[in-house]
This record gives structure tokens, C-alpha cells and sequence, in this order.
């Protein structure tokens, strides 16, 4: 498997090129960016804009294997409202086409939302509305990500929707597109399951990992703690992968990280991967 860290996990306010150059000094293979509303990867970007960012790590021999964004908890594809609807879908297109300018493969993407309860008034969708609008969302965007040759991998999330990884096979099955799987985070099933339950479920659906790691006696968005502080069984989640010849990359997403000496968790992280990959 190869090592990456994802963009939100630095200091704020450092440029893309300091965090790749940081990324590279801490030891990752690749590094995970975002697409934003705003700042150097962004729904304004410019084909020359991305292939600038794309040069900054190959000059570093960084990869950048995916790209993730967090624009979907604004616009969800599950909206009452048809305009952030389309938003929403409009934003996935802009992920697909700015990850293929970069040569990443795949996209994160947040398939909607029942609710979330860290949200200020978030709007509270119907379990099958939201169901039926997210399949209709995604059967159509699967025609863009198999154009693109880029995967859509839909996350879980602290959304109430696609609670289970047999819902989310389902879900993902009924798309039927080799170019849309699941974007799989092992930190966020902890609070109701078993990562390791997830990915032999999911098995070859699985395009990429997210680590993180959560304290289910704490229960909220303080759980999440720094990779083998928390509850993930990590050893039992390695073997899963192995049965499912899941091989390609695992990311770190360190969200909330340190008070002070932020970056501290780039480099405290690279090392913890280093143990649980076995390097």
C-alpha cells in the first residue's frame, strides 16, 4: 500500500506547494488536496492553475492520488432544493475534471445527507427521499466519471444515510459503474461498527481509504484522536484488506489536529502508518 496525508490535516494558511513539500519530508508517497469555493484549487480554477499545482509535485515526486472536497455539506445531493441539487452535481463534475488535469484517479465525494448534527440547522431530509435523490445524482454523474476514467468513491460519513456497508453496497451496486465504489473511512464506522466488517463487505468497491482513528467512549467530534490512540483495530483491519486485495492507498485525514505545533501531526502520523503498514 502506499502513504498519503490529506491537505485538511495541516496548519491553516500554508500554500499547496508548503504542504506538499512538508508531505515529502515527512515521508508520503502521495498527498490528497481538496477542491474549495475559494483559494488555489477551486470551482474557478483554470486548466493552467492545476497543471501548475501538478508540476509543483512531480518536481517534489509527490503523487496526488485523490482529491476530496467538503463543499458537499453546503450543497448536498440531497437537497430540497433542486438549485443546490444541481450545485451539487455541478461541483462533482468541476472534482472529476480538475482530478484528471492532476492525474489523481479518484474522487471523495459526500453523497448527501439525512442530517448532520454538527451543522447548524441542517435540514432534516426523509430517509427515502434522500435515497432516491442521491441514486438518481450518482446514476447520472456515473457517465462523467466513466468519461473521465476517474472514480467517484462515496464516503461515509456522520450523515444518518448509508448507515450500513450492506446499504452501501447496495447503494453502489444498483449505480452499476466500475468507475463508482466507496471511498472508505475506518475512523468514521467506529462509533456504530467495524472497519474491518466494511471492507470485507465492500471488497472490490473499495477505490480508497481514509485512516483515522476515534475513542467510542468519548462519542462525539472530540473522539477523533491521533492513528493507534483510539478504538480502530488496526491489525484486524490490515487483514481485511489483505483478503480483499485492497492494495492501492491508505490516507490520513487528522481533522481537528494539534493546538500548537500544528504540522507536529504530520510527521507524529507518518510514523504510526509506518507501524501499521508494516514498513
Amino acid at each position: 500500500m502506499k502513504k498519503g496525508i490529506n491537505i485538511w490535516s495541516f496548519k491553516g494558511g500554508m500554500t499547496v506547494s508548503e504542504c506538499i513539500k512538508m508531505a515529502r519530508d515527512a515521508g508520503y508517497d502521495g498527498i490528497e488536496l481538496s477542491l474549495d469555493e475559494e483559494g488555489e484549487v477551486s470551482l474557478d480554477s483554470t486548466e493552467q492553475d492545476i497543471l501548475r499545482i501538478k508540476k509543483i509535485a512531480e518536481d517534489e515526486g509527490m503523487e496526488i492520488p485523490s482529491l476530496a472536497s467538503g463543499l458537499y455539506w453546503s450543497y448536498p445531493a440531497t437537497s430540497s432544493d433542486p438549485k443546490i441539487r444541481q450545485k451539487s452535481m455541478d461541483i462533482v463534475r468541476k472534482q472529476l475534471e480538475i482530478a484528471s488535469i492532476l492525474g489523481a484517479d479518484s474522487i471523495l465525494v459526500v453523497p448527501g445527507a439525512v442530517c448532520a448534527d454538527f451543522i447548524p440547522g441542517c435540514e432534516v431530509v426523509d430517509y427515502d427521499v434522500a435515497y432516491d435523490r442521491a441514486l438518481g445524482a450518482f446514476t447520472e454523474l456515473k457517465k462523467d466519471a466513466e468519461e473521465m476514467k476517474v472514480h467517484i468513491g462515496l464516503e461515509n460519513v456522520w450523515n444518518k444515510f448509508l448507515l450500513s456497508p450492506i446499504e452501501m453496497r447496495e447503494f453502489i451496486d444498483k449505480i452499476d459503474s466500475p468507475y463508482v465504489g466507496a471511498y472508505l473511512d475506518v475512523g468514521n464506522v467506529v462509533y456504530s461498527g467495524y472497519p474491518e466488517h466494511w471492507i470485507k463487505i465492500l471488497g472490490k468497491r473499495i477505490k480508497k481509504v481514509h485512516f483515522k482513528d476515534f475513542r467510542k467512549s468519548v462519542g462525539t467530534l472530540d473522539g477523533f484522536v491521533d492513528l493507534l490512540a483510539g478504538d480502530v483495530n488496526f491489525p484486524a483491519v490490515m487483514d481485511a484488506f489483505s483478503a480483499v486485495g485492497y492494495d492501492d492507498y491508505v490516507t490520513a485525514e487528522m481533522i481537528p489536529n494539534y493546538t500548537h505545533y500544528t504540522n507536529q501531526i504530520i510527521y507524529n502520523t507518518s510514523k504510526s502508518m509506518d507501524q501499521i503498514l508494516g514498513r
